[in-house]
């Protein structure tokens, strides 16, 4: 606990934690409401993901950058799943689906493209495992194509209805079973082939504090990721309210804004990585988030339905979400295929989310 304590006296962005019990309080003791409790939820969880960032890289230190963004990767993606699963209670399918392709192409793009420029600019030329960028964007196309099945197959004439139910619920065990085999390849059977281009010391390099004890760093990923999901929530229950103010549609809100304040931890952990020159972390938390939600937790969703919501969800998007996913795989197989990278591919990756960004807020789609 020393350790942590030290960390937060020394990083004056990590005093923005007093926002915590503030947002909270105002949620649940005064029962505030609309923008105070954006602005509030925001300040929030820009201090609780740099936290988690630093105990991502010491866990990472230990383990190897593999295992490190795999495991920021699952943490950061509860969050995700717990408002996912409020949602689906209360038979919100819209949304369900809505921050599923949302978190896809954040984490595919924004988050891959901002760690790309960001480590270029500091660094002329970076490094990473292709062959591990090349797998998950492999995971992510197939998930691409079992969420554009359901939508392109012709429903039977006697039961279409419960044939789409009975497609994504074989569809979602199949995706499940995948990525399982996935982590089995990339973890155990061909652990070799998946290993970090560049091992150093970054902490040590760039003139920070020596990583945390694995033990400390555990417990506070954990610890901050149940906070993050707590003001999460708070998040989104304003956000609506806050967005018609501002002028913002629904689809970007879900698209865009919820996404990206859902993925706040990882993408501070994936940039600091890219600044450090520790690309294959950055990259591992990018593609393995978006894998783990395409693979994992929209299939979980969907067995999930059958319990907690009022009716079975299916695997049916509306067909601009699908291309948008399906065009943001495409994008990361071009430009992770090489292994090595410049600031200008993170300009271009960043110039095809804000394309679909633009579109959104100008123009957005019926569901």
């Amino acid at each position: 606990m020393k350790a942590l304590w030290q960390e937060i006296r020394r990083n004056p962005l990590l005093w923005l934690l007093v926002f915590v019990p503030a947002v909270l309080l105002a949620e649940h003791a005064f029962h505030a409401k609309g923008q105070l409790l954006f602005i509030l939820s925001v300040l929030a969880i820009v201090p609780l993901a740099a936290l988690l960032s630093h105990a991502t890289e010491s866990v990472a230190a230990s383990t190897g950058d593999t295992v490190g963004g795999l495991l920021n990767a699952t943490l950061g993606n509860l969050t995700e799943l717990m408002i996912a699963l409020t949602a689906l209670s209360a038979g919100q399918y819209l949304l369900v689906k809505g921050s599923i392709a949302g978190a896809i192409v954040t984490n595919s793009l924004f988050m891959l493209g901002g760690s790309l420029l960001l480590g270029g600019l500091r660094h002329h030329a970076q490094e990473f495992n292709a062959a591990t960028a090349r797998l998950q964007a492999a995971q992510l196309f197939l998930a691409t194509i079992a969420l554009l099945v359901p939508s392109l197959v012709p429903a039977t004439a006697g039961e279409p209805e419960a044939f789409v139910h009975d497609l994504s619920l074989s569809l979602a065990v199949l995706l499940i079973v995948t990525y399982a085999l996935g982590l089995l390849f990339s973890l155990k059977t061909h652990k070799a082939f998946f290993g970090s281009a560049r091992h150093a010391d970054a902490a040590a390099e760039e003139g920070h504090g020596a990583p945390w004890p694995i033990g400390l760093a555990i417990g506070v990923l954990a610890g901050v990721t149940v906070l993050v999901a707590l003001v999460s929530h708070i998040f989104v229950a304003s956000v609506e309210v806050a967005a018609q103010s501002m002028g913002m549609s629904d689809a970007f809100v879900g698209f865009v804004i919820v996404a990206l304040v859902g993925a706040a931890a990882e993408i501070a952990s994936a940039f600091s990585g890219a600044r450090k020159n520790r690309l294959d972390l950055s990259v591992g938390i990018a593609l393995g988030s978006a894998t783990q939600i395409a693979l994992l937790v929209a299939p979980l969703l969907v067995l999930a339905s059958y319990f907690v919501g009022p009716a079975p969800m299916t695997l049916q998007f509306w067909p601009s979400a699908v291309a948008m996913m399906l065009l943001a795989t495409l994008t990361v197989a071009m430009v992770c295929n090489g292994g090595r990278s410049a600031w200008f591919l993170g300009v271009l990756v960043l110039a095809v989310y804000l394309t679909f960004a633009i579109a959104l807020y100008l123009l957005p789609p019926k569901a």
